[in-house]
This record gives C-alpha cells, sequence and structure tokens, in this order.
C-alpha cells in the first residue's frame, strides 16, 4: 500500500493508515516494560484519547462512503462498528485499573490485539477498495474532515453510545466539549 511520505498530509488513508501505525507503536512501548508506571498511564490515556477520536471520525465521515460504495458495505460498516464498540468496552475497563494492577498489562494486550486486527483489515482490504472506489479528491476531502471531527470528537471511550454517523454529528461535540474538559481538570490534578 502506498503511504504518504512522512511530512505530507495525504489522503483519509495515509491519515488513517498513520494512526494506526502510531497507536500501535505507542502502545508497543507501553509492554515492553520501559516506561516508568506514571508514563504507562499517560501513554494510555493518551493513546485511548486517539483511539476514540480516529473512530468517531471514521464513523462520521468514512463509513457512510464505504456503506455507499461498496456492494457490501452496509455489513462492514456493520461490522467495523462492532469492532469499535469492543475496542471501547476494552478501553472504558483499561481507563479504570491501575497501572500496578497485574490487570493493567492484560489489558493493553487486549486492546493491541483488537487494534491490530481492526487495522489489519482496514488497510488490506477496505481502504484499497476505497481507493478503487473513490476519487482522490473526495479521499482528500474526506480527510478534511475526519481531522475537522477529530478536533471535536469525544476524548474517552463511551461503551454505550451509539456508533453511529448521526449520533456522532449531534450529540458528539457536546461529549467532546464534556470530555476535554474532563481531561483538562484531570491533568490540573495531577492524574
Amino acid at each position: 500500500m502506498a503511504h504518504a511520505p512522512t511530512g505530507t498530509a495525504g489522503d483519509v488513508v495515509d491519515e488513517l493508515t498513520r494512526d494506526h501505525h502510531e497507536a500501535l507503536e505507542t502502545l508497543a512501548r507501553v509492554t515492553d516494560g520501559t516506561l516508568p508506571m506514571p508514563e504507562r498511564r499517560n501513554t494510555v490515556d493518551t493513546v485511548i484519547g486517539e483511539v476514540v477520536r480516529h473512530s468517531v471520525a471514521e464513523e462520521m465521515y468514512v463509513y457512510p462512503v464505504m456503506r455507499d460504495q461498496f456492494d457490501d458495505g452496509g455489513e462492514i460498516v456493520d461490522h467495523d462498528a462492532d469492532e469499535h464498540a469492543q475496542l471501547e468496552r476494552v478501553m472504558k475497563e483499561l481507563e479504570k485499573t491501575d497501572p500496578g494492577d497485574s490487570r493493567f498489562d492484560t489489558l493493553v494486550s487486549r486492546m493491541i490485539d483488537a487494534l491490530r486486527h481492526h487495522a489489519q483489515e482496514e488497510e488490506n482490504e477496505q481502504f484499497p477498495r476505497l481507493r478503487a472506489h473513490v476519487d482522490p479528491e473526495t479521499l482528500q476531502k474526506m480527510r478534511d474532515q475526519v481531522d475537522t471531527a477529530k478536533k471535536i470528537a469525544p476524548t474517552r471511550p463511551h461503551p454505550d453510545a451509539p456508533n453511529s454517523e448521526v449520533f456522532h454529528k449531534l450529540a458528539g461535540p457536546g461529549v467532546g466539549m464534556i470530555d476535554r474538559m474532563r481531561d483538562r481538570l484531570a491533568g490540573s490534578l495531577g492524574s
């Protein structure tokens, strides 16, 4: 798969692929045992926020195009949304688990496995199909939409919320604002 060179924007496929790789590479640093305990918590929380924003942006702007452009788009999108929901449940549990707890590493490994599986399906099957079915100008526009969505998306997992374009466009900005306020408050309290 062709990727945009480092330092260039690329299209939506390039951006989402970079997101996958960055999240997985960062989580690998958590599991290799070299990060001090406080950094493990902060690193995982940062990745969780990025994965949530990535997922919401996909659901808002990529999945509707896949649903419309692929003959089996509805099935693919439903499958991907289910995977997002499973990943959110793992992330929510991970948020509540202290890095010193033995379950923390197990949950990080579960997150890595779920994210790797999801990323491989998208990168090997769905993204090439997007490039085959959608013109480059639209793929660039989708990247801009995804970038905008990430700025207002929630930063914490909400496993009981619907994983749908309509929900994210109507309620997502409000939920995202509350999450960012919670993030700032947690940062100012040092937790």
